[in-house]
C-alpha cells in the first residue's frame, strides 16, 4: 500500500506545476518552502562566510562545536535559504549542531565552477574560524548532494582537511544523464524528469562537459573521502545516481550507508512537517551526524 501521506504532497505538487520562466520557477520552490514554519526557538543570523551569504540557525541543544555545512537543492538554478531553512534547521536539531547554509551562486547567471568556488568557500571558512574538521558534517539536496561529494574532492585535491561525514539527499551526481531510472521511474517521478534536467544541466555546463569529475562527481576519484549516508525515495527519476555513487563511493573504500525509501519521491526530507517518513529519515540524519562528527 502507498504511503497515504506523500499522495498529500503529490497532490500538493501537482496543484503547483512549475512555471516557464526562471524567475517564476525560483519563486515556486521558495513558496513550497514558506509553506512550512519554523519552530520559534531556532535562532537565525545571516553571516558574510568570506564573501558567500550564508545562514546560522541554531537550536537549543546545538552543541556550538559541531556544525552543518548546508547546500541547498533546486538544480543549480533555484533554492535559496528561505526555500531549505525549515529542513536544515531540524536536521541541525537531530544532529544537536549548528547549520552553515550557503547561498551559493546561480545558473545561468553563474554557471560551473561558481557553485562549487563558493561551496569550498564554505568549507574554508569554518575551519579559519576554529570549527575541528572532526566535528564538520557537509550535507545536500540534489544538486547540492552532488555539491557536497564535488567541494569534498576539492578540498581533498587542495590538501585541506576533510569533514567528518556527509549526508546526501536525493543527490545529482552524474550531469550526462545516462541513468536507467530517468527512463524507468519517469511515471511515478511527480518532481524531476530526464528533459527538466537536460534545461538544468544545459544552465549549469555552460559548455563543459558533463563527464567533468568536479561537475559530476560519480566520475570522480573518491578515495579518503568521510563516512557518507546517501538517502533517497524509490519513486525518483535519479534514484539511479544515489545507487551508483553508493557503490562508487564503497569501491573508493568510502564508507557508505545506502538507504532507500519506499514510495518516497525527490527530496522527500523537505516535506517532513507532513511526512512521517520524512521526519524518520531526518532523526537518522542526526543520528549518523552525532556518531560521526562526535
Amino acid at each position: 500500500m502507498a504511503d497515504p501521506e506523500i499522495n498529500v504532497i503529490r497532490e500538493v505538487l501537482a496543484s503547483h506545476p512549475r512555471p516557464a520562466t526562471l524567475a517564476e520557477r525560483r519563486k515556486r520552490l521558495d513558496a513550497l518552502g514558506a509553506r512550512y514554519s519554523l519552530p520559534e526557538d531556532v535562532r537565525v543570523e545571516r553571516v558574510d562566510a568570506n564573501g558567500v551569504t550564508a545562514e546560522w540557525t541554531t537550536t537549543p541543544s546545538a552543541d556550538p562545536t559541531r556544525v552543518i555545512l548546508y547546500f541547498h537543492g533546486g538544480g543549480y538554478i533555484s533554492g535559496s535559504l528561505d526555500s531549505h531553512r525549515h529542513l536544515i534547521a531540524q536536521a541541525g536539531r537531530e544532529a544537536q549542531a549548528r547549520t552553515l547554509s550557503l547561498a551559493y551562486r546561480l545558473a545561468p547567471e553563474h554557471p560551473f565552477p561558481a557553485a562549487l568556488d563558493d561551496a569550498l568557500t564554505g568549507h574554508r571558512f569554518l575551519l579559519s574560524n576554529g570549527f575541528r574538521p572532526k566535528r564538520i558534517a557537509v550535507a545536500g539536496e540534489s544538486a547540492g548532494g552532488g555539491l557536497a561529494i564535488a567541494m569534498q574532492v576539492s578540498a581533498r585535491d587542495a590538501g585541506l582537511e576533510l569533514p567528518a561525514c556527509a549526508w546526501c539527499s536525493s543527490p545529482w551526481v552524474d550531469l550526462t544523464l545516462s541513468d536507467g531510472s530517468l527512463t524507468t521511474k519517469a511515471a511515478v517521478d511527480p518532481i524531476v524528469s530526464k528533459t527538466y534536467l537536460e534545461e538544468l544541466a544545459f544552465a549549469y555546463l555552460h559548455g563543459t562537459d558533463a563527464r567533468t569529475p568536479l561537475v559530476s562527481p560519480i566520475y570522480a576519484d573518491l578515495r579518503s573521502l568521510p563516512p557518507v549516508l546517501i538517502q533517497v525515495g524509490s519513486c525518483e527519476t535519479l534514484l539511479d545516481d544515489s545507487i551508483r555513487l553508493a557503490a562508487v563511493a564503497g569501491a573508493a573504500d568510502v564508507r557508505v550507508t545506502l538507504e532507500v525509501w519506499p514510495d518516497m519521491i525527490h527530496a522527500f526530507p523537505l516535506f517532513y512537517q507532513q511526512l512521517a517518513a520524512g521526519r524518520r529519515a531526518l532523526a537518522g540524519v542526526g543520528a549518523f551526524i552525532r556518531s560521526m562528527a562526535a
